[in-house]
Formats: C-alpha cells, sequence, structure tokens
C-alpha cells in the first residue's frame, strides 16, 4: 500500500509542470490553426509514451519512482534507459513543446526551455553526482556509454567486398 502511495505522489511534479505552470502562464487558448494542433497533438503524444516507458522502467527494474524523495533502489539501464539517461525530462520537455505547438503559445515554449535548463543543471549538480555515490562504478560505466540527453545512433560497419 505505502509503494502504491508513493507511486501515486510521485506524480505530483508533472502534474505541476505539465498542467499547472502552463495553465496559470497561458489562459489564452488558440486552437484556430488545424496544422499546429495536430503537429503538436502527434508531439504530446510522443512525449507522453517517453514518460510512460520511463515511469513503467523505474517502477518495474528500479524498484523506486520518478520523484526524488522516493527514488529507485536499483540502477536501470535496460530499455529506454538503454539509449539516453534521462528519458523522463525529454518525455515532459517534449511535451511542453507540444503544448506550445498545438495552442501556439510562445509563453509555454519559454517555459519548457527554463524547465529543460533547470533540469540539465539540476542533473549536472545533484543527480549525477548522487547516483555515482549510490551506484559507483555501475552508473560511471553507464554514464561513459549513455548520451544524457539524446540517442545516439550507431553506424553500421561497412561491408567489405
Amino acid at each position: 500500500m505505502r509503494n502504491a502511495i508513493q507511486q501515486g505522489f510521485s506524480f505530483v511534479l508533472p502534474i505541476i509542470v505539465l498542467i499547472i505552470v502552463p495553465y496559470s502562464i497561458e489562459k489564452h487558448l488558440s486552437l484556430e490553426n488545424k496544422s499546429a494542433l495536430v503537429a503538436g497533438f502527434i508531439l504530446i503524444c510522443a512525449g507522453f509514451y517517453l514518460m510512460f516507458l520511463t515511469i513503467s522502467a523505474l517502477i518495474k527494474k528500479g524498484n523506486g519512482t520518478l520523484a526524488p524523495w522516493s527514488p529507485t533502489k536499483k540502477l536501470v539501464t535496460a530499455g529506454i534507459y538503454g539509449y539516453l539517461r534521462n528519458p523522463m525530462i525529454l518525455g515532459v520537455f517534449t511535451v511542453l513543446t507540444g503544448e506550445s505547438l498545438s495552442i501556439l503559445s510562445v509563453k509555454i515554449f519559454i517555459w519548457a526551455v527554463i524547465f529543460f535548463v533547470i533540469n540539465n543543471i539540476f542533473f549536472l549538480i545533484y543527480e549525477e553526482p548522487n547516483l555515482e555515490k549510490r551506484f559507483g562504478d555501475d552508473y560511471r560505466k553507464y554514464k561513459s556509454e549513455v548520451p544524457r540527453w539524446f540517442p545516439k545512433i550507431k553506424q553500421r560497419d561497412s561491408l567489405t567486398s
């Protein structure tokens, strides 16, 4: 029961970042541009899918949540975490970008950039050093092999004739 409460409470952060803050900074919704609405919706869906993959991995493989007050007990390096180290933040940034595009809001896009910059600083100053302390060489190896934000596209070996 306690674990379910912690998991549920961990959704407070995404709700604040994705709903409360955007609504408080942009109350005017412009839904006339159908192309922007569709493109934004596609980004929102992609971002939520990335968030779903991340949350699932943290709960199932890491025995924890996305919230700093209930961190994973195991280092998660498989699934989406095999491609990038911070898929949750990239998912949230993608949703915010989709929100800004769908209603043509520069203010929400600025919020998305601010959110991304703040998280990048947080990861550099707190999270990565903390993960190194918690998981030691396993995290250092993972950090050296997997990029923070954007997945590496592997090049195929050229065929020799």
